[in-house]
């Protein structure tokens, strides 16, 4: 089953967040194995991350072997909390076919 993590980080900035992406995600507009979907942007307060795996294991891999020991371990110029955290069986998931990463201004 489609499982989706909202990750919102206290105080976070793009700036933190493109030095954290860059040390956990295998390359530029790349997606960690597993993930499908992957959006983040400021909100009022912080930083907020989307991501969807195409399993409950595939997050769990991702999270225990790549994102947890980094940001434990710190990232230089990373986010610097660990987030506050919200999951999702994903009943549906729809999308429109993407042929590269979209980044608005």
């Amino acid at each position: 089953m489609t499982y989706a993590i909202v990750h919102y980080f206290a105080g976070g900035t793009k700036e933190q967040y493109e030095a954290s992406i860059a040390v956990v995600h295998p390359g530029e507009g790349l997606l960690p194995e597993g993930q499908i979907f992957h959006a983040a942007g400021p909100t009022p307060w912080g930083w907020t991350i989307i991501a969807v795996h195409e399993s409950k294991e595939s997050w769990e891999h991702f999270r225990d072997d790549v994102l947890l020991p980094n940001l434990q371990q710190g990232i230089k110029g990373g986010l610097q909390v660990l987030p506050q955290e919200t999951s999702i069986d994903v009943y549906k998931l729809m999308q429109q076919a993407a042929t590269s990463a979209v980044e608005q201004a």
